[in-house]
């Protein structure tokens, strides 16, 4: 199963260097046409701002586009754009706004702060991995639930919900492919006291790292 990966959410963060405000904007969208609409409500926003520079990266439509908005060519938009291939994110469109603060940064300046402002709003956004999901229900007493989720995390899954009642049954999504290997590694270390079932599949995004880390 291929799997990608796109932002968690938007996000808006801002970035002061040299008394120039840097304001960098994520959204997550599914088309060119949306990527543009973000940025032209960013310009009509900011439109008293010296730049408002962007990039975008379409997974469907296998597109990347980028603009310095009257920087210095090379100093903004592929810098940031940069920042979305280093972490493979997709269905993205990056804006950062610049406020004059008087003081020149220079070409290096400039690419430092153009991609330390891409970095910081999608931190901020989070990422999120899109892959199809095998849904488990995971039975346990109250010992065996830390454990469980352990279990649950080394496979590179997730817990979804938790039931408490007599005991704790863990709802939890684990890669398709290792959903086998985590049902079998379960009745190994609980000596075959807990009993995975499997309940079906989905297609998901699901935080690989969430906003802010």
């Amino acid at each position: 199963m291929t799997e990608y990966y796109i932002p968690t959410g938007s996000s808006q963060t801002e970035l002061v260097e040299k008394r120039s405000r840097f304001i960098g904007q994520v959204w997550r969208v599914s088309s060119e046409a949306e990527a543009r609409a973000r940025i032209e409500e960013t310009r009509k926003k900011h439109y008293d701002a010296r730049h408002n520079c962007w990039c975008f990266r379409i997974r469907e439509e296998g597109t990347e586009r980028y603009s310095d908005d009257g920087e210095p060519q090379g100093t903004a938009g592929q810098p940031m754009l940069n920042v979305f291939q280093r972490e493979d994110v997709t269905d993205v469109v990056c804006v950062v706004t610049r406020y004059f603060g008087g003081i020149l940064l220079g070409a290096g300046g400039l690419v430092r702060a153009y991609t330390q402002a891409a970095k910081d709003a999608l931190d901020a956004a989070g990422i999120s991995v899109v892959r199809r999901w095998a849904v488990m229900e995971v039975p346990c007493t109250y010992a065996q639930f830390e454990g469980m989720r352990r279990e649950v995390l080394s496979f590179g899954g997730t817990v979804e919900d938790v039931e408490y009642g007599a005991g704790v049954c863990l709802s939890a999504l684990i890669p398709e492919e290792a959903a086998a290997a985590f049902a079998a590694r379960v009745r190994d270390v609980s000596a075959g006291a807990v009993e995975v079932r499997e309940t079906g599949e989905r297609l998901q995004a699901v935080p690989r790292r969430e906003a802010g880390e």
